[in-house]
């Protein structure tokens, strides 16, 4: 197994209107969850998709469970970044099974994949509804479902708790806390502090595409430590 199941070194990448990522460090254990958190316009998704290939780095380097991005086992990553992509005229069940296909995975498993994932997070009564007919908690928890039905090296997920209701929240902590203790590495990003507090081993904090420090998910007021590091960072820029 490799040391890290994600590392970013000097990761870059700005646009015209001064927007990006400068210069982020990330490295992320077997069995770790990471929670990225920063202000709107910080840059998180941007990390994101650079961490994943989306987008193509002006600087830096991305290895994933050891090997070059280009040369990464994408089988064993499972993501979800920014919004959750599946065919409208397919049922989520049907959704499913062709991700795990494009996943590579044997064809004597998919059945049995896809029914745990759908009973792990509570979409059984909606299995055979086609995505474009689904509620946006259910879209978003298919979206999840797509991201966390394969056994994956690396999770990443963009602020994954969007549209959920209170119980889909829970479910997807709970679905985290357990691909991690199988050792899978995880990078969550979100803007719900005392939520990702939960779960969360590390949380490094974003600001104007640098990553600046990180917060003590066990502190006592995680959200004023949260804002005293990013008021100290605007200070010492300004």
């Amino acid at each position: 197994m490799a040391e890290y199941a994600l590392e970013a070194s000097g990761l870059a990448r700005t646009f015209d209107d001064g927007t990006g990522v400068r210069g982020a460090d990330l490295r992320i254990a077997p069995g770790e969850i990471h929670a990225l958190v920063g202000l709107n316009g910080a840059g998180k998704s941007t990390l994101m998709r650079l961490l994943l290939g989306m987008l193509k780095p002006s600087a830096g380097t991305v290895t994933i469970a050891g090997q070059p991005l280009n040369r990464a086992n994408w089988a064993k990553v499972g993501h979800l970044v920014e919004y959750p992509l599946a065919y409208r005229e397919l049922t989520c069940r049907q959704n499913l099974t062709l991700n795990a296909r494009l996943h590579r995975i044997p064809a004597a498993r998919i059945g049995g994949m896809v029914e745990s994932i759908i009973t792990e997070l509570r979409l059984t009564q909606y299995a055979d509804r086609r995505a474009g007919k689904l509620s946006l908690g259910n879209r978003q928890r298919l979206g999840l479902a797509s991201a966390l039905q394969h056994d994956s090296e690396l999770i990443v997920l963009d602020e994954p708790t969007n549209s959920l209701d209170p119980s889909g929240v829970i479910l997807l902590r709970e679905a985290i806390a357990r691909r991690a203790a199988a050792g899978a590495g995880v990078l969550v990003s979100s803007h719900h502090l005392d939520e990702v507090a939960r779960i969360a081993d590390h949380i490094p904090v974003l600001n104007a595409g640098r990553i600046i420090g990180t917060l003590d998910p066990h502190g006592v007021d995680i959200e004023r430590s949260f804002f005293a590091l990013v008021h100290a960072d605007h200070e010492a820029r300004s």
